[in-house]
C-alpha cells in the first residue's frame, strides 16, 4: 500500500467514525450530506436526536480553526491546503457533544467533554506540564492551588480547576502531595 492510500484509508476511517459511513475520502469526491433541520437557533440546545452530530448536523461541526467538517477532504490535505491544526476539535464541537451527552442523562461524559472543551485554549506544551503536575508527589498544594488560578484566570477553565484544587485536597488528604 503507498502512502497516498494509507492516508485515504485513514481519512476514511476518521470519518465513518464521525459518522458519515461514506466512501468520500477514498473516490476523491464530497459526499452529500442531507443535514435535519437544525436545531431552533443557535445557541440553543440540542439532544440525543441530533447526534451523531457529523451526519445530522455537519454545518454545526467546525475544527479549532474555523474549518467546517464538510471541508475536511483528502485533496485539500495533500495540497496543503490544510495543516494538522486544522484537524483539532474545536470547544464549540465538544460542548455540542457535552449537551448530547447530558440529554442522554450521562452527566460524567458530559463534564468531562466540558472540562476537554476548556482544554482546547491550553498549549499542548502547557498541558503536558500540569499532567506531570497533576501525578502524585510531583507537586505541593500550593503549587496545584495556583495551577487552578492560572486555568481559571488564564484560559477561563473554571471545570478544570475545580478538578484540579479537587485533586489538590484528596492528595493532601491521602498524604500524596510533594513535601518540602
Amino acid at each position: 500500500m503507498d502512502q497516498e492510500q494509507l492516508i485515504r484509508q485513514i481519512m476514511a476511517e476518521v470519518m465513518k467514525s464521525l459518522g458519515d459511513n461514506s466512501v468520500a475520502f477514498a473516490k476523491n469526491t464530497p459526499a452529500p450530506v442531507a443535514p435535519a433541520a437544525a436545531p431552533a437557533a443557535l445557541g440553543s440546545k440540542i439532544g440525543r436526536e441530533e447526534y451523531p452530530l457529523a451526519e445530522k448536523h455537519p454545518e454545526l461541526v467546525k475544527t479549532n480553526t474555523g474549518v467546517p467538517l464538510t471541508d475536511l477532504t483528502f485533496d485539500k490535505v495533500k495540497s496543503g491546503q490544510l495543516k494538522p491544526e486544522d484537524f483539532r476539535i474545536s470547544s464549540a464541537t465538544l460542548e455540542l457533544q457535552a449537551q448530547v451527552a447530558d440529554a442522554d442523562g450521562r452527566q460524567t461524559l458530559a463534564r468531562n467533554l466540558r472540562r476537554a472543551a476548556e482544554l482546547v485554549a491550553v498549549p499542548d506544551a502547557r498541558l503536558l506540564e500540569i499532567y506531570n503536575a497533576l501525578r502524585p508527589y510531583r507537586s505541593t498544594k500550593a503549587e496545584l492551588y495556583d495551577i487552578a488560578a492560572e486555568l481559571e484566570g488564564t484560559y477561563g477553565a473554571k471545570v478544570s480547576a475545580d478538578f484540579v484544587r479537587e485533586a489538590a485536597d484528596v492528595y493532601e488528604a491521602r498524604g500524596r502531595l510533594r513535601v518540602d
